[in-house]
């Protein structure tokens, strides 16, 4: 009933969200979904990864087969473009095979294979309409959001020392070469996320059931709840409100060269086709995830899960898509919603409850402070630097210390049985 009353709701979102986007002129995202089946999909890498979250639920020959087929299929695809001329891009074929598993699971399986194998396929098609109404989410804040506040941010952000302008000559500094590394390691973010989750349902196909807490779950969420604090929050970010990309709506040509100066903020005009998608930061709120959840990996997994995030906030400052401030909110943000899951799958706990209302109210409150103190942010960055530095650094040892004790009062999976002692019936010499 659960999966059912997920799946009804996710369906409503996309039909709202497909009405929302043909109302702006656009392709919402079942369409665009739907036309992936034939025409060049925008991510091809996006669907394989999909594809493989789903074969977490086969075996190991039905896997084999099951690739096959798909990259068969894309072979097929991509003579047809290429005779015709059309736009080359691959994917099709995983997308093609995640469908017909779907298909074999309602008409050759029963029972729990059946519910097993159309999890593994909804997993999949979760993935991908994530991806898709994440576009649609972005049209939806750059048409009804004429007004950003990246004044009130710039200005706040001069209590840490105005990381983007900073991180942003360093990555100009390393040329090209640099530039690449970070640019493929901010595109590819979903990559590193199936990788992690990959390693985590490891054990799906074997065991016939899906782990209670993973990284999916966590990364669904912070994209589904990200895209509200948008509405609430716009913000385009400083390479746009304060760069060459905003063109005539910048307030001046300044990233990353020229910190901006401080002033009174005031809400600005802006296109209606840069998206509002900065605060808070969900590239840095994503990396976060496979960081905390590739903790518990080897450690290629865990030294891969810091290359991320440290390579993606050095991608999102050094680009200039963000502030710092959006930054350490993208941080709180995360370890919230993560604790938050967790204790769906293993109690709610007094500690997790008080973690919980503590995370939210330190996100509140940097949204709070951005918008009404930024003034005085910036007037006494000494005082408040390290305030929301430390707010932070309590956001992270408050969960890494919750984590900590839940693993050290947690049970085995497999205690050895105590060992019980013969009990012999008393021997009655006969009489």
């Amino acid at each position: 009933m659960l999966w059912v009353a997920v799946t009804v709701v996710g369906l409503g979102f996309l039909i709202a969200l497909e009405i929302a986007s043909r109302r702006y002129g656009a392709r919402g995202p079942i369409t665009d979904q739907a036309r992936e089946v034939i025409f060049a999909p925008r991510s091809g890498t996006v669907l394989y990864a999909s594809m493989a979250l789903m074969m977490v639920v086969l075996t190991w020959r039905q896997r084999f087969i099951a690739l096959g087929a798909a990259v068969g299929i894309d072979v097929v695809f991509w003579l047809v473009r290429w005779a015709v001329g059309a736009e080359m891009m691959f994917g099709n074929g995983a997308l093609w095979v995640t469908l017909a598993c779907g298909v074999i699971a309602v008409t050759r399986r029963t029972g729990r294979d059946r519910v097993l194998l159309l999890k593994g396929v909804g997993l999949a098609l979760l993935l991908v309409a994530g991806r898709k109404t994440g576009y649609a989410w972005l049209l939806i804040t750059s048409k009804t959001r004429p007004r950003v506040l990246d004044q009130y941010v710039a200005t706040a952000d001069h209590a840490l020392g105005n990381p983007s302008w900073l991180a942003g000559r360093i990555v100009a500094a390393t040329g090209t070469v640099g530039a690449h590394i970070l640019e493929w390691v901010y595109i590819q973010l979903a990559v590193a996320a199936v990788a992690v989750a990959l390693y985590q349902l490891r054990h799906v196909a074997v065991e016939r059931r899906f782990p209670g807490h993973h990284l999916v779950r966590t990364f669904l969420v912070i994209g589904l709840l990200g895209p509200g604090i948008y509405m609430i929050f716009p913000v385009v970010g400083p390479v746009f409100a304060y760069g060459a990309d905003g063109g005539h709506w910048a307030v001046a040509d300044l990233w990353p060269d020229t910190p901006p100066p401080v002033g009174t903020p005031q809400r600005m005009p802006f296109d209606e086709i840069t998206p509002r998608n900065c605060m808070p930061s969900l590239h840095t709120a994503w990396a976060t995830a496979i960081f905390i959840h590739a903790l518990k990996g080897p450690w290629v997994l865990r030294f891969a899960g810091a290359f991320w995030l440290i390579a993606t906030l050095g991608a999102t400052l050094g680009f200039g898509y963000h502030y710092g401030a959006d930054i350490i909110a993208g941080v709180v943000f995360t370890l919230t919603i993560d604790m938050a899951l967790r204790s769906l799958d293993c109690g709610w706990d007094r500690s997790a409850k008080r973690f919980v209302v503590y995370g939210a109210a330190v996100f509140t409150a940097f949204l709070a402070s951005y918008r009404y103190l930024s003034t005085e942010m910036a007037a006494h960055p000494w005082v408040f630097g390290p305030l929301l530095m430390l707010a932070t650094a309590s956001v992270v040892y408050g969960y890494a210390r919750i984590i900590r004790l839940s693993e050290l009062t947690a049970v085995p999976a497999h205690l050895p049985e105590p060992r019980r002692e013969q009990q012999h019936e008393p021997q009655h010499e006969p009489v």
